[in-house]
């Protein structure tokens, strides 16, 4: 079935722009009106009513969902709400930001008072208890994150496990072969929190099928847990030299835990992170980068489309894109090949 995703992937435009030539809800320039109907025409795109029609009877508001639980980094969580607020203006709608942990019964709540046109929902547990419920609701939802199961959703996200992969080979390219990783607090796996579990899973299978020996262990945010996470590291292989790190509260202890023991970024140790791209160039780190605003903008469209009654894609996964930069160098097995890059070198996107 050809969806809305589909026409504005064809026609070059974003998700909302085909709902707002498909509703008349705003003014669409003629040239860009005609390159959507023609794509619409092309594809055999035909628009249903979905679970909700339009009505009059709309609030223009839609709730973001983001309960703010221990092991959560409020600096990042923050670019998603801005992002999130500014583009929900941009279709004239306000944002109800709904941060009390309630689970189920907090989404059953506000569904029921009628304050919202739908949801966006945050923090996704691969078992997240709120899908069902979701599911159900009259209100449609789009999820930043995505559950074990998709069916019946919307979801957008980062491919956690592709990026956790993209750090692997970037330092194998670069002839490391004993790579440790400081994952996310516990308590975040203790939830079973997606995007944690799926980038831990994604460095074991890359390094497994690199031949990397590997250790991963949680960190928590402050400097004496990333020193002991550290040195646990160290001691479980005396030869790593290279470290991926998913964890931005943590990130500004790696350096100088490492300086602590002995190793020097990246001369003995190479370092990439998953992280806000402002972050990774404060800190001169190769990164992959967490692209908040493109994904809380991404969930905000598709969102949109489903209030008008336009079918979306249940899952759509933003490919990650790393950036070198001072924290990465050639590691022992380095053999002069590939694409590997020297430290110090430009950042450049990979």
């Amino acid at each position: 079935m050809v969806t809305i995703a589909d026409v504005a992937r064809h026609a070059g435009v974003a998700p909302s722009t085909v709902s707002y030539v498909l509703t008349g809800r705003r003014s669409i320039s003629a040239r860009t009106r005609s390159r959507v109907t023609e794509s619409i025409r092309l594809l055999g795109y035909r628009p249903h009513a979905g679970r909700r029609a339009l009505s009059t009877s709309r609030t223009n508001v839609v709730a973001l969902v983001l309960p703010l639980r221990r092991g959560a980094y409020l600096p990042v969580l923050m670019r998603f709400v801005t992002a999130a607020i500014v583009e929900a203006r941009r279709h004239e709608l306000d944002v109800l930001v709904v941060t009390a942990d309630q689970g189920a019964q907090g989404l059953r709540r506000v569904a029921g008072s009628a304050q919202v046109d739908g949801f966006l929902v945050m923090d996704v547990e691969l078992d997240d208890e709120r899908v069902p419920l979701l599911r159900q609701l009259a209100q449609p939802s789009v999820l930043i994150g995505h559950p074990a199961t998709t069916n019946g959703l919307t979801c957008v996200d980062l491919d956690f496990e592709a990026a956790a992969a993209r750090c692997v080979d970037h330092l194998a390219d670069l002839g490391h072969r004993y790579i440790g990783f400081l994952g996310a607090p516990s308590v975040v796996y203790q939830r079973n929190t997606g995007y944690a579990q799926r980038t831990m899973a994604g460095f074991g299978a890359a390094a497994m099928r690199r031949g990397i020996a590997s250790t991963a262990l949680p960190a928590e945010d402050d400097y004496e847990s990333v020193l002991i996470c550290t040195r646990a590291l160290l001691r479980a292989q005396p030869a790593m030299t290279a470290l991926v790190v998913h964890n931005e509260a943590a990130l500004g202890w790696v350096a100088s835990s490492l300086r602590a023991l002995g190793r020097r970024v990246p001369e003995d140790v190479a370092v990439v992170a998953i992280c806000p791209d402002e972050l990774a160039e404060q800190l001169f780190l190769t990164s992959v980068r967490l692209p908040a605003e493109e994904l809380a903008r991404q969930a905000v469209d598709l969102l949109v489309a489903k209030v008008n009654g336009l079918p979306t894609p249940p899952l759509t996964l933003l490919p990650p894109k790393l950036r070198t930069r001072a924290s990465t160098a050639p590691g022992p097995a380095f053999t002069g090949g590939g694409s590997a890059a020297m430290a110090g070198s430009p950042a450049r996107a990979i």
